[in-house]
């Protein structure tokens, strides 16, 4: 299998990030108001759904020409806001595309979680060229992040259940980058503690 290119790191963040940003402001711009697509009417939400849709496919076709593939996160992703995403538009039901990041977080939270009970960090499979570190400290990350992601799923669950869509969409663009920004800043101890020093001899 012929090894991913590499991209320009704010290119990388630009696709990841823009569809994201882009709904925030569509959704902020259309939230109240309503329009009326071949006959039928739809939320500004579910309309910033149906954009988001397109933009995450046009994200990851780019995100595919540029480095030839696609990270098991970026085609759940895909999957997903494809499928809930979907299903929201066409049953005229917001709850669908907001259990998208629920699903997300717990798919990866159970595949961290059964890597463990294995005694093995799956997080190192996918991570371990961008950030050497000893088995222990894989093993610390891996259970801190499962942690977390589970975590995340339930604050979004209870988000979207308890409080407004611009609170989920808030939650969504700021929050969760914010959290995630926070979690892997938090782990900088772990990270320096049990980091493999590649210039050394016999590291």
């Amino acid at each position: 299998m012929a090894e991913a290119k590499k991209i320009n790191p704010l290119v990388k963040t630009a696709l990841e990030l823009g569809p994201v940003i882009l709904f925030f402001v569509g959704f902020t711009m259309m939230k109240d108001q309503t329009y009326t697509i071949a006959g039928t009417e739809y939320s500004g939400f579910l309309v910033m759904t149906a954009a988001l849709i397109v933009m995450i496919a046009i994200t990851s076709a780019i995100f595919w020409a540029l480095t030839g593939t696609l990270s098991r996160m970026q085609l759940l992703t895909l999957v997903l806001v494809v499928v809930m995403g979907g299903i929201s538009i066409w049953l005229k039901d917001e709850r669908f595309i907001k259990m998208k990041p629920t699903l997300v977080y717990v798919a990866f939270g159970t595949i961290l979680g059964f890597g463990l009970w294995r005694g093995q960090s799956y997080l190192s499979l996918v991570m371990d060229q961008a950030l050497p570190l000893k088995p222990e400290g894989w093993m610390i990350l891996t259970r801190r992040l499962t942690l977390f992601l589970f975590v995340l799923a339930a604050a979004n669950e209870a988000v979207w259940r308890l409080m407004s869509t611009e609170a989920w969409v808030n939650l969504e663009t700021f929050g969760t980058p914010v959290a995630m920004f926070a979690f892997f800043m938090a782990q900088a101890r772990v990270i320096d503690r049990y980091s493999i020093d590649e210039d050394k001899p016999g590291a």
